[in-house]
């Protein structure tokens, strides 16, 4: 594991080099101050005759001065690259996380919620972060420190030194049997994390149904909910580690009265000198609070490898729609074929979402596809630009297999406007231009006019320069989309898909969008999904879906002599007409 997340600190390895190079240095450092205590005590204070030698006590406490000041800027120097390494690890990070982000499949992307990866790439990166910004300075500085001092200790007095050397092996069995009974805490505690993201997202992003429905208190309760589920699995994961404190300060503490206890004797029995005995108990206080704050690293390094588990698992999970090894560059047309296509979304062959599916759309048609809700409609068209792969059969798109092309050209020449609408901050003109950057301001307008949304981008007085704000709250349902529809055209695609995208339209604007189409655009393929039968009714083809698998193929005329799906859908609306009439 270590390994593995290792790799991201490239680019700040000197940063890194140099942060264990300044603690070797401070530890050194601080090591010889105890020795000068006890030569100043011996040599400078006590003197060979008792009377005291005042150029030793000079001596030896301008060298203690001198190198308590080399020690801390040692430590300032440690502590400033430290920072910068720990920093750009965690920027490392989240980048290497965003862009593979960016390269998931759909069936990538259904693993994992919004939520937990936001909590992935906030909470959990800081939380690495920190473990590894304490494992170059505190996991490098503490272990010098315990072995430096144990060898001087022992030097001083190896009999008196048993005592501490005793203590290291209990204080190593108690930290190892916490940390093993917390990891899984842990992994418990972040997944609630994951769970009160999700609840703040959700609120945040429906705020305006919240309150149109009055559901603030309803939405306090699921939020206080959510925190006290993470509290309590924090308390029960805090509480375990929380006895490392206490139990190291006891053992610390014991070790400090059983050294002073015996020091004293081998004082009075003038076994040792109290310069020794000083320094001796600085080197034993050295080493235990050391030992202390390994076992602090350790604890940090704890919640910080349930946080790198599941940074890993956004890291390492396989993409399973990948370009062939000669990809195709070049799309020749927009016809699309069906051969005996299965998809399911859980790879369950048991539990298909579509069912034997064969199809022909020559390139420059017009396909209306209809059915129920949950008949698989937008699944059978996110099967055209490979946004997912079939179980079975093939898709083709210009004579050749989907799988056979480049991803990005594959996806620049299928534009698809989603049931979910989405638009970005800033101006109308940027959001336009996610269908092609390079686009000109009249390339720009002249697809907004056959969507239908020049007239009221126009109508402010900021025109393509307005701004939208988060999520575009500042158009309304029909407006968005047909921002959408422009912003899909601009990319001059060979095959255009409608995902139920003109269901905020009016008829008589969807109507003159259906007409821009056949007048500007004869040659590209136009699937429409929808629920609304006007809007299929001057399709050359029209698909029925049922249940995951084709139930009619046909005119809209000739599905109205023989499709009961599509005469009961037929007659259900032209009645509504009727009768609104």
């Amino acid at each position: 594991m270590i390994k593995k997340i290792s790799k991201y600190v490239r680019g700040y390895r000197k940063e890194t080099f140099l942060t264990v190079l300044f603690i070797i240095l401070e530890v050194i450092f601080e090591i010889a101050i105890p020795f000068l205590i006890a030569k100043i005590v011996d040599e400078g204070i006590k003197g060979n005759d008792g009377a005291g030698d005042l150029r030793a006590i000079v001596f030896y406490g301008a060298l203690m001065i001198g190198f308590a000041i080399l020690a801390l800027i040692s430590g300032a120097l440690a502590g400033r690259t430290g920072a910068v390494a720990s920093t750009g690890f965690a920027t490392n990070l989240r980048q290497a996380m965003y862009y593979k982000i960016q390269e998931y499949s759909f069936s990538s992307l259904d693993k994992f919620s919004t939520p937990s990866l936001i909590t992935r790439m906030t909470t959990d990166v800081t939380m690495t972060q920190q473990a590894f910004q304490m494992i170059i300075r505190i996991f490098v500085r503490a272990p010098l420190m315990v072995i430096g001092a144990t060898v001087l200790a022992m030097l001083i007095n190896s009999e008196l030194a048993l005592i501490f050397i005793c203590a290291i092996p209990f204080m190593t069995i108690v930290l190892f049997l916490l940390i093993k009974k917390a990891h899984p805490l842990f992994l418990k505690m972040f997944k609630k994390y994951d769970n009160l993201n999700a609840s703040v997202q959700e609120n945040l992003i429906g705020i305006r149904v919240v309150k149109a429905f009055v559901r603030e208190e309803y939405e306090k309760e699921k939020f206080e909910q959510a925190s006290k589920e993470l509290q309590d699995h924090s308390k029960k994961a805090e509480k375990i580690l929380i006895l490392n404190g206490p139990i190291m300060q006891f053992t610390i503490y014991a070790c400090t009265l059983a050294i002073a206890w015996f020091g004293g004797k081998l004082i009075i029995q003038e076994l040792m000198s109290t310069g020794q005995l000083m320094s001796f108990i600085s080197y034993v206080m050295q080493i235990l609070m050391n030992l202390l704050m390994i076992s602090m690293v350790f604890v940090m390094v704890t919640i910080g490898r349930a946080s790198i588990q599941r940074i890993l698992e956004v890291l390492e999970e396989e993409n399973d729609l990948k370009n062939p090894n000669e990809p195709i560059k070049e799309i020749p047309d927009g016809s699309i074929e069906f051969e005996n296509v299965d998809f399911s979304y859980s790879k369950n062959p048991e539990k298909l979402n579509l069912r034997n599916i064969n199809l022909r759309i020559a390139s420059g048609q017009t396909v209306g596809i209809i059915g129920s809700t949950g008949s698989a409609k937008s699944t059978l068209v996110q099967l055209i630009p490979r946004l997912y792969d079939v179980d079975n059969g093939r898709v083709l798109v210009g004579g050749n297999d989907v799988r056979n092309y480049d991803l990005e050209t594959l996806r620049n020449n299928v534009s698809m406007v989603l049931q979910n609408n989405v638009l970005f901050s800033g101006s109308i003109s940027d959001n336009l231009r996610w269908g092609n950057e390079e686009a000109s301001e009249e390339e720009i307008i002249a697809a907004a006019k056959q969507a239908q949304a020049h007239d009221f981008i126009t109508a402010q007085p900021e025109g393509y320069q307005r701004d939208l704000g988060q999520g575009g709250v500042n158009v309304s349902g029909g407006q968005k989309q047909r921002l959408c529809i422009a912003r899909a055209l601009l990319k001059k695609p060979k095959i255009l898909i409608l995902d139920d995208s003109t269901s905020a339209v009016d008829t008589k604007t969807e109507s003159m969008i259906r007409e821009s189409f056949r007048n500007y655009f004869p040659d590209v393929t136009k699937i429409i999904i929808s629920q609304r039968i006007s809007s299929v009714e001057d399709a050359d083809l029209v698909i029925v879906l049922n249940d995951g698998e084709i139930d009619g193929v046909g005119a809209p005329k000739e599905l109205l002599k023989h499709n009961q799906i599509y005469q009961e859908m037929y007659y259900s609306q032209m009645k509504g007409e009727e009768s609104h009439e």
